[in-house]
């Protein structure tokens, strides 16, 4: 734990902790300020998710920072790497990122990564309305949202005005679904560990089949979804684990493990069993699960940044997220340029580009197919 009060920054003082030493005062005042924010209360964004990636993650940190009053005007979760070099908490799964900050705040960005030891701070999920980071933000994306927040019924409405061709077709192939593979069911909270591990190996299997990187290969991030799993709405009402579940005659065909605030409901890892893949049981889990989230006070499912078919379909606007990092000046700043942009650059070349982005995929099939054999 260090504790520097920062020059120029209106007798700014900035205590660096590990997520789990934030105190009952502090996590309460990270609360109050996400609120006076106005933006939707993203999970990702919570104490309780800093929190627990502290758990799985011993380079995470928060920068309490104090204000003229005494108590704290802002939070900042990070990761710091060896060499000073800086990434969001729970970069690479985290679908939300960024300070917490009062309008109090006087801080600059350099101000605050020199106070954390930080030589950069990497961000591919930034949340829009700050203005600390988005100036050195290199990309904006859309992140496609589920608008909930006037009942399942309106939505519905909603769908069938826009995609009347997409919504009956979704459904009906829910009625098929239960005429030819049985009783469909669905379980908007399912406490089944089974259920998970199954999610994660069908996940696990998309991944290689898409030839991408297996996150739960990973031990963090496969130790950080059944711990938040494991999380119950009234223990960790800022962010808890939503394991939902589709069925089919008592057998699970469609999955996905999210994480929900009061009023939001973060998708994060959806998948389904290929071998109903004609039946589209990851639409008519969306569908359901867009029900039941309303049905518990729910506004708004987050699907998270990624173009995809789906998304498309099942969308009613987008929220902006920002990709890019924010340097200081100096010798490192050189080495991260060094190290990280040409990766980044090519990413986004190919990206912006729909056929060579279809060319990347196809790519990455033949990857995954030659893996599996």
């Amino acid at each position: 734990m260090s504790d520097v009060r920062v020059r120029g920054a209106a007798a700014a003082r900035i205590r660096v902790v590990r997520p789990g030493e934030l105190d009952a005062g502090e996590i309460e005042r990270w609360r109050e300020l996400r609120a006076l924010s106005g933006a939707p209360a993203n999970p990702f964004m919570e104490p309780e998710f800093s929190q627990a990636v502290g758990r799985v993650r011993p380079g995470a940190r928060v920068a309490v920072i104090g204000g003229d009053s005494g108590g704290p005007v802002g939070f900042f979760p990070y990761e710091r790497g060896p060499l000073g070099q800086g990434r969001a908490i729970g970069f690479g799964v985290s679908d939300s990122q960024g300070p917490v900050l009062s309008p109090e705040h006087t801080l600059t960005a350099g101000e605050l990564l020199s106070a954390c030891s930080l030589s950069s701070w990497e961000f591919d999920n930034l949340e829009a309305g700050g203005d600390l980071f988005v100036p050195d933000a290199a990309e904006a994306f859309d992140s496609p949202v589920i608008d909930i927040g006037q009942g399942y019924e309106a939505y519905e409405a909603v769908l069938r005005a826009g995609s009347p061709k997409f919504f009956r077709t979704t459904t009906a192939k829910e009625r098929r679904l239960a005429r030819q593979a049985g009783e469909v069911r669905f379980v908007f909270d399912e406490r089944d560990p089974a259920a998970l591990r199954t999610l994660m190996a069908w996940k696990s299997a998309q991944y290689r089949r898409t030839g991408r990187r297996d996150r739960f290969a990973k031990e963090w991030i496969s130790t950080l979804v059944r711990q938040l799993a494991a999380d119950r709405p009234d223990r960790a009402p800022g962010c808890s684990g939503v394991l939902s579940v589709l069925y089919a005659a008592d057998r699970p065909v469609a999955a996905h493990f999210g994480l929900r605030s009061r009023t939001v409901l973060s998708c994060w890892f959806p998948a389904y069993d290929t071998g109903f893949a004609k039946y589209s049981p990851g639409l008519i889990l969306h569908l359901r699960m867009a029900e039941a989230a309303a049905g518990a006070g729910i506004g708004l499912l987050d699907l998270g940044r990624g173009a995809a078919e789906y998304k498309d379909a099942l969308k009613t606007g987008e929220l902006r997220v920002y990709e890019g990092a924010s340097v200081r000046r100096g010798p490192r700043a050189a080495l991260y340029r060094l190290s990280r942009e040409p990766s980044r650059r090519a990413h986004s070349f190919v990206r912006n580009r729909p056929k060579l982005a279809g060319y990347a995929q196809r790519a990455l099939s033949q990857v995954g197919r030659l893996r599996d054999r």
